[in-house]
């Protein structure tokens, strides 16, 4: 069966993640038989780190502050987690499916594709997003 995706909710968890007037920094989008549905958001990583378990297969957009004390900026970043216990065809399914959550989840710095619950650590991705940003002003005090 062809995977769809609910485009009005997930759009909506997306926004929710962008808004800078919201404390969201983190929307998960996971399957549903076969729809991509919203899953799950919040302001706390260690919350979505725990839904990231062996038998999942998700996707997730997620807002982490960079910058020094002069300047913090919003980056953005696509997770697509599949859990060790995911068979073949599934984890095919989610590179080919990830399409349509791309159709929504439009603006993010750098995407990653993990499959171990330390890869999650959020200063890794932190350091990931800022080489990806570009000139990095906080460097002197390093």
């Amino acid at each position: 069966m062809e995977t769809q995706i609910d485009k009005e909710a997930c759009r909506e968890a997306y926004n929710q993640v962008r808004d800078d007037n919201t404390d969201t920094n983190w929307a998960v989008f996971k399957y549903e038989g076969s729809m991509i549905l919203p899953a799950g958001q919040g302001a706390d990583y260690e919350d979505f780190k725990r839904m990231c378990t062996d038998d999942a297969r998700l996707f997730a957009f997620i807002r982490i502050t960079t910058g020094d004390a002069m300047s913090k900026r919003a980056k953005f970043t696509l997770i697509t987690w599949i859990g060790d216990n995911i068979g073949g065809l599934q984890r095919a399914k989610v590179s080919t499916d990830k399409s349509l959550v791309k159709e929504i989840v439009q603006n993010f710095a750098k995407e990653f594709v993990f499959s171990d619950p330390k890869e999650l650590d959020a200063d890794y991705i932190r350091t990931e997003l800022k080489k990806a940003g570009g000139a990095n002003y906080d460097a002197q005090a390093e």
